[in-house]
C-alpha cells in the first residue's frame, strides 16, 4: 500500500507559484543540457522507501493548507561535498490539485497515511473553486469556506 509525505513549502505563495518556479527550473536544467526532472533535496533520508515508491506522493503545504501533490518517482540517497548524508525526493513534474486540508508549520517532512490524504481535486466537479484567483482561494480558505 502505497504512503505519503507532506511537506512545507517555502517560498511559494500559491500552486500556480509552486507550478512557475517548477517549470523555470526544468528549462534552466534543459538550457544547460542536464536532464529535466524536479527534485527537492532533504538531510533526512525516509527508511519507508519502497511504501512511497509504490504510487506514494509528497503532498504541499502552501500557506498553512495541504493545496496538492505530487507522484514520487525516486529517493536517492547521496553524500554532498561536505560529506553530510542527503537525499534527493524525485518527482513526476505534473501537480495535482487536492481539497485543502489545514497544517501548522512544521520542519521537514512526515509520513502520511492513506486515509488521511486529502482527495484530488478532480476538475470537472471541482465546482470551478480553483479557477478563482489564489488570494481569493486562501481567503476562502481561511473564512472556512473551502
Amino acid at each position: 500500500m502505497a504512503l505519503h509525505l507532506v511537506k512545507l513549502c517555502v517560498g511559494a505563495d500559491s500552486v500556480e507559484d509552486l507550478q512557475g518556479w517548477i517549470e523555470a527550473r526544468l528549462d534552466a536544467m534543459r538550457g544547460a543540457g542536464e536532464t529535466p526532472e524536479h527534485f527537492h533535496t532533504t538531510r533526512m533520508i525516509p527508511k519507508r522507501r519502497d511504501e512511497l515508491l509504490d504510487g506514494g506522493s509528497l503532498y504541499w503545504v502552501i500557506k498553512g493548507n495541504v493545496q496538492c501533490r505530487q507522484r514520487l518517482t525516486d529517493i536517492r540517497p547521496f553524500t554532498d561535498k561536505q560529506g553530510v548524508s542527503r537525499c534527493r525526493l524525485v518527482f513526476d513534474s505534473r501537480i495535482v490539485l487536492t481539497e485543502w486540508q489545514p497544517r501548522r508549520a512544521f520542519q521537514g517532512w512526515r509520513y502520511l497515511q492513506p486515509k488521511d490524504a486529502p482527495r484530488d481535486i478532480d476538475d470537472r466537479s471541482g465546482g470551478g473553486w480553483q479557477t478563482l484567483p489564489p488570494e481569493l482561494r486562501r481567503e476562502l480558505a481561511e473564512l472556512g469556506l473551502l
